[in-house]
């Protein structure tokens, strides 16, 4: 593995890394709040886990779309391209790869300086994911607030019923809190594997290099 450094991921995506990651344990206590008020006889406690709901639910909808124009704007490592590896055939080899190592059928994986094909695939799903509960969300906050909101987010409902969109806006949180398990124990697992400063580059923007991504 070449031992040099590189800068690959740059200030919006470290940025867009932790505002995501405070903005859903926020969303995510606040919510089952709302959905389950264990603490009962103040209104105003409500109407303040609602605001912060809703101020946090706008913060996270605006790093992920700064996220998706770095996809377009930002370095090799940050580009779309990245969570679409098997448009290309080495992508498909590097994701059966990486596939094999996560089921014992393989020893070491070769390194990737970025995201290899199998994280790119599972970052796409997750982005996916995301603009769901963003307009799962905003949709169901369009039937409180009207105007513009429900011109721009009612759509949502013939798709859906206001019911079918609260469930489904419930169990995406369920499954992001379930993938960020994942996500630090893949990170440290490969992080030891590969021993290339994984975890401390998503502070500094520095990792070991590899394969580009």
């Amino acid at each position: 593995m070449n031992a040099e450094r590189a800068y690959v991921w740059e200030v919006p995506v470290r940025l867009t890394h932790w505002v995501n990651v405070l903005a859903i344990l926020v969303l995510a206590g606040t919510g089952f709040y709302i959905g389950n008020p264990f603490i009962s006889g103040s209104v105003y406690l409500m109407g303040w886990v609602r605001a912060i709901h809703r101020i946090t639910a706008y913060t996270f909808a605006a790093s992920l779309l700064l996220r998706l124009y770095w996809g377009f704007a930002g370095n090799q490592w940050a580009s779309w391209r990245v969570l679409f590896p098997y448009l290309t055939r080495e992508g498909r080899q590097g994701f059966r790869e990486i596939l094999a190592y996560y089921l014992f059928l393989r020893g070491r994986p070769r390194p990737y300086t970025g995201h290899n094909p199998l994280a790119g695939v599972t970052y796409s799903l997750v982005v996916l994911v995301m603009v769901i509960e963003v307009l799962t969300g905003f949709a169901l906050l369009s039937l409180a607030k009207g105007g513009w909101w429900s011109a721009a987010f009612g759509w949502v409902f013939w798709v859906l019923s206001p019911q079918g969109a609260r469930l489904l806006h419930h169990l995406i949180m369920w499954l992001l809190l379930g993938f960020a398990v994942h996500h630090v124990y893949s990170a440290l697992l490969m992080d030891f594997e590969e021993k290339n400063g994984l975890m401390s580059s998503i502070f500094t923007g520095y990792k070991a290099g590899g394969r580009r991504a």
